[in-house]
C-alpha cells in the first residue's frame, strides 16, 4: 500500500493531538496537514519520508516536555530551534521504529525534522519552505490573538519576518508572500 507508514504518522499525531486543547489541535493539525501539502505542491515527484516529515516536523510541540521560551522571549532562538528539531525528530523516528520501518526511512525522516528550521540539503530546504508557507497561512492569528501579548510585537515582528526570509526558492517566497504580508498589516495594526 503506498504511503503507509505516511498514514500511520498521520494518525499518530492527530490522535496525540485530540488528547489535548482541541482548539489548538485543530489549528496545529491544520498547520501540519498544509505543510504536506506544501512540500506536494514544490516537490510534486516527492517520496514517503519527506511527506511522513511534513505531517511530523513538529512533534515536539505536541509532546513538549519544557516550555522553551519565557515571557518576551525571541521566538527565533538559535538553541531552542535546535531543540525542537531534534526532539521532534526523535519523536517520530520513534514511531517509525515500533512501526518497524525500514532503517533508511527512518534516517532521511530523522534528517529532515532535525534540519526542518534552518534547511540545508535541497529535501531540507523544501521542508523548510513549506513549513514556511503553512505557518504564514495557517498560524498568523494564534500569534496575533496570543503570542503577541506573551512576547512583545517586536519578538512576533521578528518571527514573521524570520518564517518569510529563510525561505530558499523563489517559487516558494512568491507562494508565501501574500501571507506575510497580510501578517506584517495585520501586527502594525495592533
Amino acid at each position: 500500500m503506498k504511503n503507509k507508514l505516511y498514514k500511520q504518522v498521520d494518525k499518530y499525531i492527530l490522535d496525540r493531538l485530540k488528547e489535548g486543547d482541541k482548539k489548538c489541535a485543530k489549528r496545529s493539525y491544520k498547520h501540519f496537514e498544509r505543510t504536506a501539502y506544501w512540500v506536494k505542491k514544490l516537490k510534486p515527484n516527492t517520496d514517503e519520508a519527506l511527506l511522513i516529515a511534513a505531517i511530523g516536523h513538529d512533534a515536539e510541540r505536541i509532546f513538549r516536555e519544557k516550555v522553551l521560551y519565557g515571557k518576551g522571549e525571541s521566538v527565533i532562538a538559535t538553541d531552542k530551534i535546535k531543540y525542537h528539531q531534534e526532539k521532534g525528530a526523535e519523536i517520530v523516528c520513534k514511531f517509525l521504529e515500533d512501526c518497524l520501518a525500514d532503517k533508511g526511512i527512518v534516517s532521511k525522516v530523522y534528517e529532515l525534522i532535525s534540519k526542518h528550521e534552518v534547511g540545508g540539503t535541497e529535501e531540507q530546504n523544501i521542508l523548510m519552505d513549506a513549513d514556511s508557507i503553512s505557518f504564514l497561512e495557517n498560524n498568523v492569528d494564534h500569534f496575533l490573538n496570543k503570542k503577541v501579548q506573551e512576547q512583545g510585537k517586536q519578538n512576533i515582528r521578528e518571527k514573521f519576518d524570520w518564517m518569510y526570509n529563510r525561505i530558499s526558492s523563489d517559487s516558494a517566497k512568491e507562494i508565501a508572500k501574500p501571507y506575510y504580508e497580510d501578517a506584517i498589516k495585520r501586527l502594525n495594526k495592533i
